[in-house]
């Protein structure tokens, strides 16, 4: 079952953190869409992979999700 879930990320500034972010959670297996928001600093996931899964990638852009 596919879910769209949305993820607080307050170091995106650019584009370059745009194409950083959504470069590596769009090679997730299960994840069907990545878009992130500049202006909010989001971003939202479509699809059945893992929280887990989903930080890593981020974290591997170079990002981290804020917590709490």
């Amino acid at each position: 079952m596919s879910t769209i879930r949305t993820y607080s990320v307050p170091d995106i500034s650019c584009g370059h953190c745009k194409s950083a972010i959504e470069g590596e959670v769009g090679t997730l297996n299960g994840v069907t869409a990545v878009n992130v928001d500049i202006e909010a600093r989001t971003v939202t996931v479509e699809g059945d992979a893992s929280d887990q899964a989903i930080h890593a990638a981020i974290d591997e852009a170079g990002y981290e999700v804020a917590t709490g």
